[in-house]
């Protein structure tokens, strides 16, 4: 079989394992942070990070000209809008729930491909979309009660899922010139003076360091999930068409269950378990091709 056929299975495998495993991570940290504050640590660590891959890989941090204009609206949409979201959605909801809400990415990628680029949409991918929402639809059916108690934090977390399906669309139908790292770097590191400002005027001066535990789950978010994370991200969206590749991002919240079941002991009910089953079917018909006879 050709190496290049393990390609896509290997960097979801990892970017699955990456953004799923965060969400409990995130609650840890937020135990002693605030969520702006911890935000803004976790994209200066990003940044750095990603700063110090591009010289170590003798990478240009050009932007070509004439993609300024694309650039900002996928990080205000991928990064910036995304960071502020969730982190509101997480004011008003559990951190699990809103993750739920932000995993709703692909179904809104396959109604805007659908509606505004006339994506055709074939028998199989249709029902992987179906089966997605299902299981989306599943693991929001007990929060209904918390969402309808906390109708912000309903509008933030989907904001967050709309957000991200228009940044995927941007950079997917973008010609970025031959950009490299710089394209995730610039995305990253234009949000951080505003996520910055959003940190000062919400949460104020940090009066204190943050605990050693703490600040390792900041430094460890922001360089392996929202680093490595998201130049892996945008790797699966330039090998795989937009409505495959925002597909291939439903299986994080259920990591992140299993995740919270293991390090938080969260119960693990029946509607999870069809929820992980019904995750597993839909990436399997939109991954998998079809054998033809």
């Amino acid at each position: 079989m050709d190496r290049s056929s393990f390609k896509v299975p290997a960097l979801l495998l990892a970017l699955t394992l990456m953004w799923g495993t965060n969400w409990a991570l995130f609650r840890v940290a937020l135990d002693e942070l605030p969520v702006l504050t911890f935000r803004s640590g976790a994209l200066l660590s990003g940044t750095l990070m990603l700063a110090l891959i591009m010289k170590i890989r003798g990478e240009s941090f050009a932007i070509p000209r004439g993609r300024w204009p694309a650039l900002l609206v996928a990080s205000a949409t991928n990064v910036g809008i995304w960071n502020v979201a969730t982190s509101m959605a997480v004011l008003y909801l559990p951190s699990g729930h809103a993750s739920v809400l932000a995993y709703t990415m692909p179904l809104w990628v396959a109604l805007f491909g659908f509606i505004v680029f006339r994506q055709r949409l074939s028998g199989r991918l249709l029902a992987a979309i179906i089966v997605g929402a299902a299981a989306v639809g599943t693991l929001m059916a007990p929060n209904f009660a918390s969402y309808a108690q906390a109708p912000l934090g309903l509008f933030w977390g989907l904001l967050a899922a709309v957000s991200w399906a228009i940044g995927t669309f941007v950079v997917k139908r973008t010609d970025w010139g031959g950009m490299g790292l710089a394209l995730t770097f610039w995305q990253v590191a234009f949000t951080v003076p505003p996520i910055f400002a959003g940190m000062f005027a919400i949460d104020g001066m940090p009066t204190h360091l943050p605990s050693t535990p703490t600040l390792a789950v900041m430094i460890y978010t922001g360089a392996l999930p929202m680093a490595f994370g998201t130049v892996v991200w945008f790797m699966l969206v330039r090998l795989l068409p937009t409505q495959v590749a925002a597909l291939s991002s439903i299986a994080i919240p259920i990591v992140a269950i299993v995740t919270g079941i293991v390090l938080l002991h969260e119960p693990l009910s029946l509607l999870q378990g069809v929820a992980i089953a019904s995750t597993v079917i839909s990436l399997w018909l939109a991954l998998v091709p079809s054998r033809t006879v």
